[in-house]
C-alpha cells in the first residue's frame, strides 16, 4: 500500500503562534504606503509630490531596520517585507515618475530606460538578500536601491523647483536612470556607514559640520539632496579607480 503523504499546510502554524512584530513592520508599511503614493501623484502630474513622497520612503525604510534591532524585534518576515517594500518604493516608483514625467517622449527608450532601471533594482535587492551572511558589512556591493531612488528622484524634484521642463532634459534624466539602474548591479562596493557607532563620543567639530549640514540642507533641499546623492554614487567609481592605480603603481624597490 503506498504511503500518503501529509498535506502541506498553506500557513506555517508556528508562524501563526509566534505572531507578527507590529513596531518594525509599521514603519515598512509606512515606507511601502509613499512609494505607492509617489506612483498615484505621478499619474495624477503631481511630479515633485511624487519625488517627496520617494525621499520619506527612504527615510522610514532606514529605520524600520535600526527599530528593530534596538527592540529586538528581527524577523524573518520582516526582512522579506522589508525587500518587498524596497522594490516597490525604489524600484518601482522611481521608474514610474521619471517615465511619466520626462521618458514617455522618448518612445521606446524611453520605457526601454525605465525598465532597465526597475531590474536593475529587483536584480540589487535578490543578490543582497542571498549574500547577506558573507558580505563586509561595511560596504554595499552596487548602488543600494534607497540611494539610486534618491538619485532620480532628486533630480526630478530639482528640476520641477528650479523651473526646469521635462523635456528640455530628458536626454540628462535619460542617461541618469540608465546609470543609476547599471549602478545598483555592479561590482562596484559603496560605503555602508553601518560601522559607525552613535553611542561613541566625537570631537566637537563633528557636531559643527552637522549643524552646518542641516543649514546646507535647509537652504535649497532639492539642490542638496540630489549633490549628495550624486557624489555617493560616484564615490564607489572613485574609490575602485584609486584601488586600480595602486595595483598598477610599482612598488619602489
Amino acid at each position: 500500500m503506498p504511503e500518503i503523504k501529509p498535506r502541506k499546510t498553506l500557513f506555517n502554524p508556528e508562524l501563526r503562534r509566534r505572531g507578527i512584530y507590529v513596531l518594525p513592520n509599521l514603519f515598512t508599511t509606512a515606507a511601502l504606503f509613499c512609494g505607492f503614493f509617489a506612483v498615484v501623484q505621478a499619474m495624477k502630474g503631481a511630479f515633485e509630490l511624487a519625488a517627496v513622497a520617494i525621499f520619506v520612503a527612504m527615510v522610514l525604510d532606514g529605520l524600520d531596520g535600526r527599530v528593530a534591532r534596538l527592540t529586538r524585534t528581527q524577523s524573518a518576515f520582516g526582512a522579506e517585507y522589508d525587500s518587498l517594500s524596497d522594490m516597490v518604493s525604489f524600484g518601482v516608483a522611481p521608474a514610474l515618475v521619471v517615465y511619466v514625467w520626462a521618458l514617455k517622449d522618448m518612445g521606446r527608450l524611453g520605457w526601454i530606460a525605465a525598465f532597465i532601471y526597475c531590474v536593475g533594482a529587483a536584480l540589487r535587492l535578490a543578490r543582497f538578500n542571498t549574500t547577506l551572511e558573507v558580505v563586509d558589512k561595511r560596504y554595499f556591493q552596487g548602488l543600494p536601491s534607497p540611494a539610486a531612488a534618491a538619485l532620480v528622484a532628486g533630480f526630478v524634484w530639482v528640476a520641477i523647483d528650479n523651473g526646469i521642463a521635462a523635456f528640455d532634459v530628458r536626454w540628462i534624466a535619460c542617461v541618469l536612470v540608465i546609470f543609476a539602474g547599471i549602478t545598483m548591479v555592479t561590482n562596484v562596493r559603496f560605503y555602508s556607514f553601518k560601522d559607525i557607532n552613535l553611542r561613541r563620543s566625537v570631537p566637537f567639530i563633528f557636531i559643527v559640520a552637522m549643524a552646518l549640514g542641516f543649514a546646507v540642507i535647509s537652504y535649497d533641499t532639492p539642490a542638496a539632496l540630489f549633490l549628495l546623492f550624486v557624489v555617493y554614487a560616484l564615490s564607489g567609481y572613485v574609490q575602485a579607480a584609486i584601488r586600480l592605480l595602486k595595483r598598477k603603481t610599482p612598488n619602489p624597490g
